[in-house]
């Protein structure tokens, strides 16, 4: 299978230096790994995703669709079909370690690769992940280091984009005992990603948490000018226009970053909840925008029909909530 190379817009020579750097985790910004840097934050959105985004075919909603199917029960099968057939990010949690972490990143890279899309995948293993709640979990310090690094090396050389770590940043406002590490963590990993070549977002919250300038000193301190950018609305369902407007504040305040909307629940807009929200609608398809601002894509980040919790009658995160998914599909944008 050929190897399709990161390759920045009129750059042609930083797209061979991104893939003749080695992907190690030091972090000294070394004259290649600036130039890499730059490669990142100013390729053009139809370089980075090229040829749209990937529809992972084994995906959680395909899966469900499949099993709900051969159980008869139609109406929720077709509602699981309905997502399975849009792009949806891939989650890489600590439930993917070793040879596992390397097979799943592999098999879909190689088959975005033969149908020349662009994958999305999400790193969620933070030690101290959800801040002890319905999402708790995360690897040690030690071992969370060597697995991004096991991330970036396997996805070096070849189109993706990767979003680190949903709430992370957002939650070191409420999160007691985070602080340092959390950060000097979460700048390893953007590091590492940029010295493999990788462009990368960091969590951007949404516009109903933090203000724009207290988020931005957050991504800032996080080494956001090392990354692609940031994204936001990560499993919430805040509309579209708020959210940029939103974003392009905290844009003007990290130098410029690019960013991405989670649309995958918002097609009702904010419904008072995080949790399950009653009345959600599945947002807009997920695409890339191919514009020049700095919005790069909306995404459906979160896995419609996958749960936040055992809250508004859902079942433990991330299980199948088949009737919440029904609902999702009937309200849909």
């Amino acid at each position: 299978m050929p190897r399709k190379l990161f390759a920045a817009s009129g750059a042609a020579t930083l797209a061979l230096l991104g893939a003749l750097l080695p992907a190690t985790s030091g972090v000294a910004a070394t004259p290649s790994h600036a130039a890499q840097v730059s490669a990142i934050r100013t390729s053009a959105t139809s370089d980075l995703y090229s040829g749209g985004l990937y529809v992972q075919p084994d995906s959680v909603a395909a899966k469900q669709a499949a099993a709900l199917a051969a159980a008869g029960r139609t109406t929720d099968a077709a509602a699981a079909a309905y997502i399975a057939k849009r792009p949806v990010a891939i989650w890489l949690g600590d439930w993917f370690t070793g040879a596992s972490l390397v097979k799943v990143i592999q098999k879909n890279v190689a088959l975005a690769e033969q149908a020349g899309t662009t994958p999305v995948f999400v790193t969620y293993a933070i030690p101290d992940r959800d801040c002890g709640g319905y999402s708790a979990g995360g690897l040690s310090a030690g071992d969370y280091t060597t697995w991004n690094q096991t991330i970036a090396t396997t996805i070096h050389g070849h189109r993706a984009t990767v979003l680190i770590e949903p709430d992370s940043l957002g939650q070191t406002t409420t999160c007691a005992g985070v602080g340092d590490t959390r950060f000097s963590l979460l700048s390893t990993a953007v590091q590492q990603f940029s010295a493999a070549g990788v462009p990368a977002y960091l969590d951007g919250g949404n516009s109903r948490w933090l203000k724009p300038a207290a988020m931005a000193a957050l991504l800032n301190r996080a080494d956001v000018a090392q990354a692609r950018g940031f994204y936001t609305n990560v499993s919430n369902y805040i509309g579209v226009t708020d959210e940029r407007a939103y974003a392009e504040q905290i844009s003007a305040l990290t130098g410029g970053s690019h960013y991405v909307i989670d649309v995958s629940r918002n097609g009702r807009g904010w419904k008072g909840t995080w949790c399950n929200a009653p009345g959600a609608g599945l947002g807009q398809d997920p695409h890339a925008t191919y514009g020049t601002t700095r919005l790069d894509a909306l995404l459906w980040v979160k896995t419609p029909g996958s749960s936040d919790g055992s809250c508004n009658g859902g079942p433990a995160a991330g299980a199948w909530f088949a009737s919440y998914a029904n609902s999702l599909v009937a309200l849909r944008k």
